[in-house]
């Protein structure tokens, strides 16, 4: 039976800031890779009806995984949903996940719905690859450095 994921994150970041490292290819390949993996942007169209696809691969044995989706909903500095569809015929079935941006009064707080993750995928490590990547993404959006002269 698929499962699902919910995760919640208060970034000391504004909006903006958090709302773009969803969509940015650079940013991207930054901060979502669990740790131990890293990631390339393949195709990003960050438009209702576009698409993405990307790639995670494990730095310890080479070995890569793809996956894609379709942008369903974008509601600048709000919200973000989408599909997720892995390439491994093993991993099948497709996926939402829906992103949503609040601010508040220390900076961003971030709710994240990830749906029909594949059976061949535990829940927990899903969640734990999350939290993981959450914890990069703070370290992207927190700090505020102002251009040089």
């Amino acid at each position: 039976m698929p499962s699902t994921v919910r995760l919640h994150r208060v970034f000391q970041a504004p909006p903006e800031r958090v709302y773009r490292a969803f969509l940015d290819p650079d940013a991207m390949v930054k901060w979502l890779p669990p740790n131990g993996f890293t990631g390339k942007v393949h195709h990003m169209d960050a438009r209702v009806g576009g698409s993405y696809k990307m790639s995670f691969t494990n730095f310890s044995t080479g070995n890569s995984h793809s996956f894609g989706g379709e942008y369903h909903e974008l509601i600048p500095n709000e919200k973000i949903s989408h599909s997720d569809i892995f390439d491994d015929p093993n991993l099948a079935g497709e996926m939402q996940a829906t992103i949503t941006f609040k601010a508040v009064s220390c900076g961003t707080e971030v709710n994240i719905v990830q749906e029909g993750i594949p059976d061949n995928i535990p829940a927990e490590a899903c969640y734990l690859g999350w939290q993981e990547s959450l914890i990069l993404l703070a370290k992207l959006v927190e700090p505020d450095i102002p251009d040089g002269p």
